[in-house]
Parts: C-alpha cells; sequence; structure tokens
C-alpha cells in the first residue's frame, strides 16, 4: 500500500492530516504529543475519494481534491469523523509478525460533494466530426484511465441551463424585461409584444399575467424601459406612453399618418425615428417629465435600426446615437445640448445593416470618490448585418469617431444584438441561426456560441433564482437561460466506459463509434465473479465449527457488497493480467448498441472498419488482440484478429472468426479491398477467408515494431516505433510490399496523419510535432534485389533505404501527442492540423498563408521572447528545441500574450512593428477567427 498525497489542516487548537492511499482511501492521522515528542500515530479511516495528485484543507471546511486523472473534486467536510464507530489504529497497539489492521470501505460519510471541475485529463485518443449532422465538428474524445474513463462529446460553445419554458398563446415577435426602480436589484415585469398585442407578466414567486401595469395592451410594442427613478416608458407605432410611479399616464401620439418604426431608449432618453427618416429626440428634464428637443433631424434614407448606450454613472446623458439606414451606413449623431442632432461620424457596411447595440466593455471596475462601482471601459458599438456578420467597432468617446473594426461570421440570418449583464459587465447577445455572446473574461474578449437551439429574441433578466440569467423567445414559447461556465470554449457531454479506450473507429454508415477498451493490471467481470465466490467460499472454509453461521453470513454480505468502481477503484490482478471490451456506440445519445468481453488476459490494442473486395456488401471490424503480455521482461503468448460483421444497420457486432498471429497486431489499415495489418514488425497483406484471414504477403525489413500505418493510393507509410517512417510501395504485379525511402531521424511515434500524398505529420512520445516530406524527385518504381547479392555499395544510406525524408519543421509542445488530424474545426473555415495530448490538452497548428503574415508573427515572437519572458524563467527558444532545433513553426500561444502585457509595452513592441497595439490585436484575432475559435 504507498500513500500517494496528503493534505494539513491545522487551527489554533488542534492539527490533523488526511493522507491518500493509491486505491483513494484516506485516511485521518493525528499524533499525540508529550510536549515536543510525538508519543503516538492514531490513523482512522476518514473516506474514499478518486485517486488524486494533490489536496488541499480549505480554511472554510472544504477539501479540494486534485485528480490524477479525470475530473477534480470540491468536498465540504461534513464531519471530523471523531465520534463515529470506524476502528482506530494506532502506533501503540501491539502487532504479531505478519499481522495487519483491516478496514471496511464504504460510501462518503464525512464528506459532501459540492462541485466538479471538467477535466479532460488523459486524452487517449480523439477524432474530429460532424456525426450529430450540426455544421460545426463535434471532437469526440476518449479520455480517463480504468474504470473513470469516458467517451466525451465536446461541442463549441457555452453550456446553457434552462430555468422555465413556458408556452405562450401566439407566437411573440419580443420581449423584455423592466424594473420598477432603479434601485430594485431585481426585474418586475416581464413584457412580451405580439403582433397586434402586448402581454405584461409580473415576476414573483411565479409569472402570471398583470392587467394594472399602465401598459396598452392592444398594441405591439417597439420598445420599454425604465425611465429616471421610477417611470417606465413604452413605444408604440402610434406613439409613447410614459407611466409614472403613482400610475399617471402621458402620451405623446404622432403627428397625421406618420407612425414610429424603429426607436432607441435608455434611462433618461427616447429617440424614435417616424416614417420617411424623421428622427424625434426626447430626454427625461429633473422633473420626470420627457421633452421634445424642438429641432426634428431627416436622414437622407429610411432607418433600419438604432441604438443608445446607457447613461454613464453620473452624468445626465449618453452623448451618441447611432442609426443605420437602408443605404448600408451606420451613422454617429450627436446629442449633446451644443450640437444636439449633428452628424459625427459614419461607417460604411459590406450589406444593409439588422441591428445595433453601443455597449461599454473590457473595463475593469473601480470605485468613484462616492464609492459608487463603475467599471471604465471602452465604447463599443456592434453592427449586426443582414448576411448574418457581426462587426464590432471601438467608439471613441470624445469625438465619436469610429475605428479598429473587427468582423465574424455569426450564421445564416441576420444578426439581431441585444444586451444582456454577465459578471457584473455589459454583454452582447447576438443572435443568428446560432446564438453568440460577446462578452470580457479575465480581462479578454470572448465570442462563443449558446450550445442551445435557435432564438429569436431576448433581454436580460434578473431574479432571485437567476441573478444573470436571459429570457428569450423561440417559436411560441417562452424561456428563461442562465449561462454558468463563462470563460470555457467547450461544453461537454461524457459516457461512461469499462475499461480505459485505446482507439476508436467511425462506421461510415450509421456513424456509430466501435471503441477498444483495454487495461493491464485488471480483471474482467466473469473473473472478478469467480473470484469474489471463491474467496467468499474460502472465508466459510477458514472458520471454525462455531464461527460457521457468523462467516457464512459475512460471506452472503461480501458477494452482495457492490461499491462503484469508479469512486473505488477496480480490484489489482497483478502484472500481465489484462481486460478488454469492444463496444460499439451510438454517440449521439451515447447509448452501448452492442458490447463483447474478451477473455481474462486478451488485450485489444488495434481496431479498424473496412470492406473487403470478395465481400463488398458487408462492413467488417478487425480487432488486433495480444495474449498473456507481458511488459517488463517483454513477452507474449501471440496475438489473434478477431474477425466481425456488424450487422443491422451497424449496431450489433456478429463474430466471424479468429486467426493467430505470432506476435502483437499494433496497427490495422484498411487497403485496396484487403487490410494491412502490422504484426509486431512484419507488415502484411490479409485478405478474408472463410475460416480466418488469409496472409498474402509481408514486409520483414521493418526495424523494430509497427506502431501505425497510413495508406494513399498504393503508397503506405509505416510508422515505427523508434525509427520514424517508412515509406512502402505495393506493388500488385509483382505482389510486393518494397521499402522506397525513410527519414533520417530517430523518432519514436506514437500518432501520424497524412498531409498530401508526399507530406506526414508524426508525434513522438517526448511531445514533440514534425512534419516530414519526402523530396520532389523521390521515385518510388524501385526494385527489390531477391537474390540479396547486391553489390554492398548499392545498399543504400545509414543501413536503410537509399531516398531520404527532408523535415518541414520541428516544434516542441512539451506535452506528449497522441492524436493528429487534419481538419476544419469551424463552417467554412481553412483546415488546420488538431492535436490532442495525454495532459488534457487540445491543440491546433495552422498553415501560412502569406510571406507577410508569416513575417509580421516571426517578429511579434521576437519581441515577446525578449519582453514578456515565462514566468520561471526558462528561455522559450530552448524548450521548443528541446529535442530537435525547432523549425519553422510560431509560438502561437506566446504571441497571444501580447494583449495581456501592460500598455506601455505594448506600445513599444507595436511600434518596432509599425503598427498600433489595437492593429496587432486584431492581427492576432484574424488568424485565430479563420481556423478555430
Amino acid at each position: 500500500m504507498i500513500f500517494v498525497c496528503s493534505a494539513t489542516h491545522k487551527t489554533k487548537s488542534m492539527f490533523f492530516f488526511l493522507a491518500q492511499t493509491e486505491q483513494g482511501d484516506i485516511f485521518k492521522i493525528t499524533l499525540e504529543t508529550d510536549e515536543d515528542m510525538v508519543t503516538e500515530i492514531r490513523l482512522k479511516y476518514f473516506d474514499t475519494v478518486p485517486g488524486a495528485a494533490a489536496m488541499c484543507v480549505l480554511k472554510t471546511g472544504f477539501l479540494f481534491v486534485a485528480s490524477e486523472f479525470g475530473n477534480h473534486y470540491l468536498y465540504q467536510i461534513a464531519h471530523l469523523g471523531d465520534d463515529d464507530e470506524e476502528p482506530e489504529f494506532s502506533s501503540a497497539m501491539p502487532l504479531e509478525e505478519g499481522d495487519t489492521f483491516f478496514f471496511q470501505p464504504r460510501p462518503l460519510k464525512n464528506l459532501v460533494l459540492v462541485d466538479e471541475l471538467d477535466s479532460l485529463s488523459p486524452i487517449l485518443f480523439c477524432q474530429i466530426a460532424d456525426l450529430a449532422n450540426e455544421d460545426t465538428p463535434q471532437l469526440y474524445v476518449a479520455c480517463g484511465r480504468g474504470p473513470r474513463s469516458s467517451l466525451r462529446v465536446l461541442r463549441h460553445g457555452l453550456e446553457v441551463s434552462e430555468m422555465a419554458v413556458s408556452e405562450l398563446p401566439g407566437n411573440p415577435n419580443a420581449v423584455w424585461t423592466v424594473r420598477r426602480h432603479i434601485e430594485d436589484e431585481f426585474d418586475a415585469y416581464i413584457i412580451v409584444s405580439f403582433v397586434n398585442a402586448t402581454l405584461v407578466l409580473s415576476i414573483g414567486e411565479t409569472v402570471e399575467e398583470v392587467t394594472d401595469s399602465g401598459f396598452l395592451g392592444t398594441t405591439p410594442t417597439l420598445s420599454c424601459s425604465l425611465l429616471g427613478d421610477d417611470a417606465l416608458v413604452q413605444v408604440y407605432p402610434d406613439g409613447i406612453r410614459h407611466i409614472r410611479a403613482d400610475k399617471r399616464v402621458n402620451e405623446w401620439k404622432t403627428p397625421g399618418k406618420k407612425t414610429i418604426v424603429k426607436c432607441a431608449v435608455n434611462q433618461r432618453q427616447v429617440v424614435i425615428a417616424l416614417t420617411g427618416g424623421e428622427l424625434v429626440y426626447f430626454e427625461m428634464d429633473p422633473s420626470g417629465q420627457l421633452n421634445e428637443y424642438t429641432e426634428r433631424k431627416e436622414m437622407s434614407a429610411d432607418v433600419v435600426c438604432m441604438s443608445l448606450a446607457n447613461v454613464p454613472p453620473g452624468e445626465q446623458r449618453s452623448r451618441f446615437l447611432a442609426v443605420g439606414l437602408v443605404d448600408n451606413t451606420v451613422r454617429i449623431i450627436s446629442l449633446d445640448p451644443s450640437d444636439c442632432l449633428q452628424p459625427l461620424s459614419m461607417q460604411a457596411l459590406p450589406a444593409q445593416p439588422e441591428s445595433l447595440c453601443i455597449v461599454e466593455m473590457g473595463g475593469a471596475e473601480k470605485q468613484d470618490e462616492l464609492g459608487e462601482r463603475g467599471s471604465i471601459g471602452f465604447l463599443y458599438l456592434n453592427i449586426g448585418l443582414q448576411n448574418g456578420v457581426l462587426l464590432r467597432t471601438v467608439l471613441d468617446p470624445v469625438t465619436g469617431d469610429l475605428s479598429d473594426t473587427r468582423t465574424r461570421y455569426l450564421g445564416s440570418r441576420p444578426v439581431k444584438l441585444f444586451r444582456v449583464r454577465m459578471q457584473g459587465q455589459e454583454a452582447v447577445l447576438a443572435m443568428s441561426s446560432r446564438s453568440w455572446l460577446s462578452y470580457s473574461y479575465q480581462s479578454r474578449f470572448h465570442l462563443t456560441p449558446l450550445s442551445y437551439e435557435t432564438l429569436e429574441f431576448a433581454s436580460g433578466f434578473a431574479s432571485e433564482q437567476c441573478p444573470e440569467g436571459i429570457v428569450a423567445i423561440s417559436t411560441n414559447t417562452l424561456r428563461i437561460l442562465a449561462l454558468e461556465k463563462l470563460g470555457a470554449v467547450f461544453n461537454q457531454v461524457a459516457f461512461p466506459l469499462q475499461y480505459t479506450p485505446r482507439r476508436f473507429v467511425i462506421h461510415p454508415e450509421s456513424s456509430n463509434l466501435i471503441i477498444i477498451e483495454t487495461d493491464h493490471n485488471a480483471y474482467t467481470e466473469a473473473t472478478k465473479a469467480q473470484r469474489k465466490q471463491q474467496m467468499a467460499e474460502e472465508m466459510v472454509e477458514a472458520a471454525g465449527e462455531d464461527e460457521r453461521e457468523l462467516a457464512a453470513e459475512m460471506a452472503a454480505a461480501f458477494l452482495n457488497e457492490n461499491l462503484p468502481e469508479s469512486i473505488f477503484g477496480a480490484p489489482k490482478a497483478g502484472n500481465g493480467q489484462w481486460a478488454s471490451v469492444v463496444r460499439v456506440m451510438n454517440p449521439i445519445q451515447g447509448n452501448t448498441l452492442d458490447l463483447v468481453q474478451l477473455e481474462q488476459n486478451e488485450a485489444a490494442f488495434s481496431v479498424a472498419v473496412c470492406r473487403f473486395a470478395n465481400a463488398s456488401d458487408d462492413w467488417h471490424v478487425l480487432v488486433g488482440v495480444a495474449k498473456d503480455l507481458i511488459l517488463n521482461p517483454r513477452s507474449v503468448a501471440g496475438g489473434f484478429i478477431y474477425t466481425y460483421k456488424l450487422v443491422n444497420n451497424g449496431e450489433k457486432l456478429e463474430f466471424l472468426h479468429k486467426t493467430p498471429v505470432e506476435e502483437v497486431p499494433a496497427a490495422i489499415a484498411p487497403f485496396q479491398g484487403r487490410v494491412l495489418i502490422g504484426v509486431g514488425k512484419l507488415l502484411r497483406v490479409y485478405d478474408l477467408g472463410k475460416k480466418k484471414l488469409l496472409r498474402k504477403c509481408e514486409n520483414k525489413h521493418i526495424a523494430n515494431y509497427i506502431s501505425g500505418i497510413q495508406t494513399i493510393g498504393h503508397r503506405v507509410i509505416v510508422s515505427d516505433v523508434q525509427e520514424s517512417f517508412i515509406w512502402v510501395r505495393y506493388k500488385r504485379n509483382e505482389n510486393q510490399l518494397i521499402i522506397f525511402a525513410d527519414d533520417t531521424y530517430p523518432r519514436w511515434v506514437t500518432t501520424a496523419t497524412l498531409l498530401d500524398y508526399d507530406t506526414v505529420a508524426g508525434a513522438d512520445k517526448f511531445g514533440n510535432i514534425c512534419v516530414v516530406r519526402l523530396p520532389p524527385n523521390t521515385n518510388d518504381e524501385v526494385d527489390e534485389d531477391p537474390t540479396g547479392n547486391k553489390a554492398l555499395w548499392d545498399r543504400g544510406l545509414l543501413n536503410g533505404a537509399s531516398q531520404k525524408a527532408e523535415v518541414i519543421m520541428n516544434y516542441h509542445v512539451g506535452e506528449t501527442v497522441l492524436s493528429l488530424q487534419k481538419t476544419t474545426l469551424i463552417p467554412g473555415g481553412s483546415e488546420s492540423l488538431v492535436y490532442t495530448t495525454l495532459s488534457g490538452g487540445i491543440g491546433i497548428l495552422v498553415p501560412f498563408t502569406s510571406h507577410e503574415d508569416h513575417d509580421f508573427f516571426q517578429h511579434v515572437e521576437m519581441h515577446l521572447r525578449s519582453e514578456h519572458p515565462p514566468l520561471c524563467g526558462r528561455d522559450h527558444l530552448s524548450f521548443r528545441s528541446y529535442y530537435f532545433p525547432v523549425k519553422n513553426v510560431i509560438d502561437g500561444d506566446l504571441c497571444e500574450q501580447f494583449n495581456s502585457m501592460e500598455p506601455n509595452k505594448q506600445k513599444n513592441v507595436s511600434e518596432e512593428l509599425d503598427r498600433t497595439p489595437p492593429e496587432v490585436s486584431k492581427k492576432l484575432e484574424d488568424i485565430r477567427t479563420r481556423y478555430a475559435f
């Protein structure tokens, strides 16, 4: 039994230690002291939690468990376990030679699980595909170890929790929330507008319709808001209704035949646009009356959208009005008394604007002299266009100029914008075919989609249960939503697995996953049941005559006890004991469609799904299995290739036959209607037979052990466990596999993927990623010398092939990379190389498309290496070149640190680059959004 980690808790009157064993059991250790001498150590079983890398007891009575693998947990310490029945062991108790103390694990008693933190570590395999038909591909990630393994589906977006959903009598077209008084913490009314009516709901314990709110219910509403301290304003097509706190109502009616088309309101100002593009401006005077400004402004075209910023704390009005016109422009108009309704600036747009929203974002919270909290940020004008693009532009707070525009494509529908509050700051909810949230979090801008169905209109919502929620409408329902995990890139759904997942393949027709799970030092279910039975029988036999009945009861209790392995761990079986299953799973629902248990000591290492030319209608699944493998000193009793047929639409595996082989089949790949299998260091072509797979061809010249096989055309790229890549050509006529090129560097390849006909990307177990390419003059029409009496000087370089590959790039990630894939992560984006690491990291490498970009980022990286060295003082260049000198890769993570540098350093670096700091950060954001999130 090994103790793996501990935590100390110390108060004025007492102290104790919590120590955890490798099985996950926590013991509470207390010391008896005499002056400064420890006289006795006492140990008591406390609780069992998953195995941790570190534990920490917080002053507030919580225990944080940083799991070695899998999610991290936060527990509340409910009891200190002093007064329970649990036996206490002491160093003062005498023990006979060979005796030991026993304790009984049980479900949690002293701890209460409060929260968990998602962790993907370790990622053993990952594939990116759009199996759920959602436009944006999902990441299917096999992670975890042993009984705590899971298959997780990652989607780019924020997790949305649904607080309430209620049906409405028809299809509404807009919704708002208002407070009764400016000091109120929570909203009082939800106003829902229909085509010809307005519904007012009051928010209390429940949400109910009210009729005495003062709102006009027989007309649709264009907007409503709290005005001044305690009055409400409703803007509807025929006028403005100002409702005072004592329910007095003032109405302003539109002149003649004109109606109000668009409006913008905030706490003190109302601006309306009448048909024909005429703007009318109202401002609230100190007595709480709405006063119309004497002049009106005629716009040159029809108004399609308007926005006012919130009134800044301590000021009378917001200075700027943004107006979007039919002629594809946005104009900023001053509302200052000195130059009221005068145009200040204008921006031309690529398409017609749909909505506008001015927000103050990115500010640090500050307190002014009176202790009022407010954030001093930048003003941003967000413009949603009809073609589904969102523009974010900086609005100068003094002159009203627009500068530094960033663009993002959000979806296929026109973009509508709504101002909401997140973490005490303003944020923008943008709705297209998907809903997106633009918010500032930990001093960085995030624009993330919501993982939720399409919404049509929204407003911020605050109540006791949900202080920062959103109320939204979708078709004929009203929904109250909350976003909790801000700052997360992915939301994830986890489906539990039985053993450590090693690899999986996707069945192309049904999109089901075929997963192989293998654990060393583990029992299969059948062996576990057998062992339990055997131990129960031994318990009864070992007991004396008088204790028989008691022993029988204990044995029955032992057989019935079923502790969940995901918490208590699985029994350790010893070295050379393996357990495996093959699972067919539906990745969208996460239900297991079929599960094949392999026998004890059969370890599945490889899997492939393929069609054979001689049985072309059926899909077959091949699983490579090792028998009695002992890792150190290495020995193996041989292996098998299990062949299954996929039946009833890819949901069931039908066993056909098993083919014995002499070594571990560590790699299988479909190839021209047959399969290539790497058996130890032999590369073989097999075809489907009636009783077993039939060997058609083999190559014995690979150095150590085949760890992976990629195929393209007639070429086969074999990754060796130690000797990098070997290029093999299959000659159909001679039925030969001939090596024609290899790599000059030793690389312990863990995974590889093809980039094109001559190029392969690979990763090794020391945390490097490389791209290797055959030179343009490589000839794969090589003849093998069958007689073996080739002259010595023709043998090729370094005992290898006569042609060598060139290294295009080297880069040290610093974590073992276990999967690589060339894919697009966003619809309409460009292709990138996505890697996942054993520590649970997901990263991408993106290609440069222009020399100027490359040149620019090279200089950014160079300046940041000197201006912004890492915290621990390592040299960045030497770290990225740990095994091979870094070549042709620029560290984007380092470049993105530019945004978190001090402003004066940012200014120095950007001046060296002949740019301004916003231009540099725009370049960084552009390259990021072109490929990913």
